[in-house]
């Protein structure tokens, strides 16, 4: 603790000095870092070999005292609530801190005692060498099971159908026809009224082939309104009587 020396923005020179100036009111504390003496001390523990126990319980006394008094000065509040306790009870709080930093020292010592009789000594993760092991016992084997189940991984798999995914399509002139005879007995009919019943992949198909009629000028369609029913007209007996002809 005499060794350090400090080199702060308020402060330069050894630790006991500056803790002399503060008992003495000569240096406010919330002009020192502490943050920079505890780095300094910190890197002057990095210079030793040996880590002096000791000298660390001192130096976070000190520097705990050093906090408390900041913490008063930056809190008025708390301060004049401590300062407001009667001198037995002040008596009582400084014994208390007293206690706790005897069994801190002793403990420090006991744990320095305990690390120095420990040196010589290595301690190894896992089981000792002459530790039981334990036995080992695997269950009951069938061997008949077991091939039971080798001769089912064997087997090839049977093969997958996708026979249900197959769309089946019906042929345009199919619906062709059946449109053309329809208009040969009637010269107006619905789309609706004669797909009723069929199933999508179907109504698809006629819906088809009635674009293929109109195309080819045999037919004209006509809808009242957006999504109304879809009505088919004959053009004119004519070329009926010219695609009747040619189909026959």
């Amino acid at each position: 603790m005499r060794e350090l020396d400090l080199d702060l923005d308020a402060f330069e020179g050894p630790f006991d000095l500056l803790l002399t100036l503060l008992l003495r009111e000569e240096l406010e504390p919330i002009e020192i870092d502490i943050a920079a003496i505890v780095l300094a001390f910190v890197e002057r523990l990095a210079e030793r070999e040996e880590i002096d126990l000791e000298a660390c319980g001192e130096f976070l006394v000190l520097v705990s005292a050093l906090l408390e008094l900041k913490a008063r000065l930056l809190f008025p509040d708390e301060a004049a609530e401590l300062d407001a306790l009667e001198p037995e009870a002040a008596a009582e709080e400084l014994a208390r801190r007293l206690g706790e930093y005897r069994r801190m020292k002793e403990a420090a010592v006991w744990l320095a005692e305990r690390l120095a009789g420990e040196r010589d000594r290595w301690f190894r993760l896992g089981p000792a060498p002459l530790a039981p092991q334990p036995e080992r016992r695997l269950a009951p084997q069938d061997s008949n099971a077991l091939a039971v189940a080798l001769r089912a991984l064997a087997v090839p798999p049977p093969a997958v159908s996708l026979s249900h995914m197959a769309l089946r399509f019906p042929p345009v002139s199919q619906f062709l026809d059946r449109f053309r005879t329809l208009l040969s007995r009637r010269r107006r009919f619905d789309f609706e009224s004669e797909v009723i019943g069929l199933s999508r992949v179907e109504q698809a198909v006629a819906f088809l082939a009635l674009l293929e009629l109109r195309k080819s000028g045999e037919i004209a369609l006509s809808q009242a309104a957006p999504f109304a029913p879809i009505r088919i007209a004959r053009v004119d007996d004519e070329r009926i009587t010219t695609w009747t002809a040619r189909s026959a």
